[in-house]
């Protein structure tokens, strides 16, 4: 059964940031590509780096250790060295709160 957590306020995750937090151990990254709040699992599926200190770009988040790139919609990544994808979870905005669906 999911349940919807509250991730953070939206003015912490302005437009083109990204955003790491935990919740009862699970480490999540918020995304805000073109103002669409995107969540995936915070920690690279080929080395664990935080992909809170990589680099958003159109093509995704860009893995800080070894330039990997994961889309934000579906997770996949765009180039090697990561080969599988990061876990990508629903999200919802109530009043100013970010929500993500665990």
């Amino acid at each position: 059964m999911s349940e919807w957590i509250k991730a953070c306020n939206l003015e912490q995750v302005k437009e083109g940031q990204l955003f790491g937090f935990v919740h009862n151990d699970k480490k999540l990254l918020l995304a805000n590509l073109k103002g669409k709040i995107h969540a995936t699992d915070l920690i690279c599926t080929h080395a664990d780096a935080d992909l809170s200190t990589g680099i958003l770009s159109e093509e995704g988040v860009r893995c800080p250790l070894h330039l990997s790139v994961f889309n934000l919609d579906d997770g996949k990544p765009q180039n090697l060295p990561a080969e599988i994808p990061l876990k990508v979870y629903n999200v919802k905005i109530d009043d100013d709160e970010i929500y993500v669906e665990l």
